[in-house]
């Protein structure tokens, strides 16, 4: 969709301020805009996706999805940094190259693309290809970025309650190992998990835990 965007929209969004006329007229403002844009989209998924969250919880998978490094890693894929060159013909060679490396740049020029799309299409039209430029970003949150054994260990020491993990199954051969994993709390299968190490299966039983027992975390 950046691609197709027209001329007077694209512009701006890849003007950076070091050779812009104004500082008005280079991507600033879009990026203002576009950041409240993605937050939205990927406000509205996660609400939509995950019921039983918390807000708490919903805001932490938040904020690491709409981080600068997220965008900027974003950015990267969508080779924003291209269209960046295209319009920066004049800059020396190496000036050139620190912007197009440069993280805060990148996730710049991302948040002012959705803006430009934004005022182009409007929100309906376009949250569904910003969340699936973003869904690797969102399954790396929720995956990896967020501790469920912490969550859970915490969540249940509220209440007074512990868990505890076993393994239910081992297999594959040594170099290619599947385990699964079960967490007990008040002596019954709370959640069960899968993965390639016993942290990773152990992980997914906690988050499972964690969702069939309705908990909330200390933010929620």
């Amino acid at each position: 969709m950046i691609a197709e965007l027209p001329s007077e929209r694209a512009e701006p969004v890849f003007t950076h301020t070091s050779w812009a006329d104004d500082r008005a007229s280079s991507y600033e403002r879009l990026e203002f805009l576009g950041d409240s844009v993605l937050e939205l989209a990927v406000a509205h998924a996660l609400f939509r996706r995950y019921p039983k969250y918390s807000e708490g919880r919903l805001a932490k998978i938040r904020s690491h999805v709409v981080s600068r490094a997220s965008c900027a890693e974003v950015a990267h894929e969508l080779h924003l940094s291209a269209r960046l060159a295209e319009q920066a013909s004049g800059l020396p060679p190496e000036e050139l190259e620190r912007l197009k490396q440069n993280r805060n740049v990148l996730a710049a020029l991302l948040e002012a693309a959705l803006a430009a799309l934004f005022l182009e299409h409007g929100f309906e039209a376009i949250e569904g290809a910003v969340i699936a430029a973003f869904s690797g970003r969102i399954e790396y949150a929720l995956t990896s970025h967020v501790d469920h054994k912490t969550e859970l260990q915490e969540a249940l020491a509220r209440a007074g309650r512990q868990v505890s993990y076993s393994v239910l199954e081992v297999e594959g051969p040594p170099h290619e190992r599947h385990f699964r994993c079960a967490a007990t709390v008040d002596g019954e299968q709370a959640g069960a998990g899968e993965g390639r190490s016993k942290k990773e299966a152990e992980q997914e039983a906690a988050r499972e835990a964690f969702e069939r027992l309705g908990l909330e975390t200390a933010l929620g």
